[in-house]
């Protein structure tokens, strides 16, 4: 509708304030700040322009119908090239996970747990049809409060998939017991315990506040002669670009789902995945089937082809640079972990390690103190996440950042370079000092992706896609 009276209103002028905001911000972020969310991830530019190409408005909904000879089935025309880059992706994906199945259609993480969850009661229930579906009977996660991921938690994607316990009257959820000495690595010997009181149907890794391996062999080894065995999942969503020889492969060890979003420490698009080795001929490819079904049509209808196509191009950036990249994600994050150390500040975790063994590290910064830090950090254009900390009673009081170093050893940062960031961020939070200019300067040394195809070999390749783009 026009609005005359009004001419600052027209879509010109709205477009052009929209546009030259869009344009300000994305300078700042990709130039002039240091970017240490954990969650966070920059795409490369071939990543981000194929995201635009046009299968973004396009849909492809289809699913395996037995009756036709088992084959899929496509409910609309013109999708014989965005079909071809889905069984791409998920031959590349098994190839980065060396698993033999892939579910690529759930766009986010959460929704690959709430999938999982949907698809294990699906299975659970599979013996009778006729009466009313029943929710897990109990589960067992990381606490919200020790790191666990809000997706895990009956105040989130589990809510509607889990009992209320007849004695406590909430929800049949236990939590993984953590050590005393360090409350991000779990306990066995009381999990054993806990285990064997509870006899959870559902045991869930992953945590969004996450320094450590997790133990799923010791634990898949602990429930290996409970019949009927507990399902284990891992949720990988902060560690899934990590996963392979130098941190932790789940599958191997035990785990029997793995879960995932693809842009923290992966390199894609905001998507999520499911994966297994839960094949057919094996004790649970009918959980398999059902996590399937529960994604299309159960969960998403468009599964949004553009992202689709750009974590493809993500994936083979992964499969190519991957291991290189995990080494220094690794080894930068244990570098800065030491410095900040070094220069006076509380560092969590386990010294034994260098403070972690993931992208993460954490910091204790005083009792409530975390928000106001890391807005003091934010005006000095180093951006990261205030966090409460296993002691903190509430978020609201957090006296702890979560930091990750992934993005910027992706746009090159080394061992030291994340020395010389400590410095900078000491002089904010124990010196009160503005080093906005500096931290600027700095950041300018490091603008240029890494882990992609060299710039000389994707710029006719940006070219062609921006002109495809613009002439459509």
């Amino acid at each position: 509708m026009s609005n005359p009276a009004n001419p600052e209103e027209s879509l010109e002028n709205l477009a052009k304030n929209l546009a030259g905001k869009a344009c300000s911000n994305t300078l700042w972020r990709q130039r002039k700040t240091v970017n240490l969310i954990p969650s966070e991830q920059t795409m490369s530019p071939l990543v981000r322009l194929l995201t635009v190409a046009d299968p973004s408005g396009r849909y492809a909904e289809h699913r395996r119908v037995k009756a036709l000879g088992d084959s899929e089935v496509y409910y609309y025309q013109g999708t014989e090239f965005i079909a071809e880059v889905e069984l791409e992706l998920i031959n590349r994906m098994k190839e980065f996970l060396g698993c033999s199945e892939v579910e690529t259609r759930v766009i986010s993480g959460q929704m690959a747990n709430v999938t999982v969850f949907s698809g294990v009661l699906d299975y659970l229930n599979r013996v009778s049809r006729k009466v009313e579906p029943r929710r897990f009977r109990s589960v067992m996660n990381h606490h919200i409060g020790k790191g666990g991921h809000l997706s895990a938690q009956p105040l989130g994607g589990l809510r509607d998939y889990i009992s209320v316990d007849p004695v406590t009257e909430r929800r049949a959820v236990v939590n993984f017991p953590v050590l005393t000495d360090n409350p991000y690595n779990i306990d066995l010997l009381e999990t054993a315990e806990l285990i064997e009181q509870h006899k959870p149907e559902l045991i869930i890794f992953g945590k969004s506040m996450i320094l450590h391996r997790e133990p799923v062999k010791e634990i898949a080894q602990m429930i290996a002669d409970i019949k009927p065995k507990p399902i284990i999942m891992y949720d990988g969503a902060h560690v899934f670009g990590l996963l392979g020889p130098y941190f932790q492969e789940p599958l191997r060890e035990g785990a029997d789902i793995l879960t995932a979003s693809t842009h923290k420490t992966f390199f894609g698009t905001q998507r999520g995945i499911i994966a297994s080795n839960m094949s057919e001929g094996t004790d649970y490819s009918d959980l398999w089937e059902s996590i399937v079904r529960r994604a299309f049509p159960g969960s998403v209808s468009n599964h949004h082809l553009g992202t689709l196509l750009g974590l493809l191009m993500a994936t083979y950036e992964m499969n190519t640079y991957g291991r290189e990249y995990q080494r220094q994600v690794i080894a930068n994050a244990k570098a800065f972990a030491l410095a900040l150390k070094e220069q006076g500040l509380q560092v969590e975790g386990d010294p034994g390690v260098n403070y972690t063994e993931t992208h993460q590290v954490i910091l204790r910064v005083g009792y409530n103190r975390g928000i106001e830090v890391a807005d003091r950090l934010e005006k000095n254009n180093i951006v990261v996440n205030y966090q409460g900390l296993p002691d903190d009673e509430a978020f609201t009081c957090s006296s702890g950042l979560r930091m990750g170093v992934q993005e910027m050893t992706r746009f090159g940062m080394k061992r030291e370079d994340f020395k010389e960031l400590a410095e900078y961020m000491t002089d904010v939070i124990l010196g009160e000092k503005d080093v906005s200019q500096k931290v600027s300067g700095f950041r300018q040394r490091f603008t240029k992706m890494q882990y992609c195809l060299p710039e000389e070999q994707a710029r006719p390749l940006v070219d062609e896609l921006i002109d495809s783009v613009i002439k459509s």
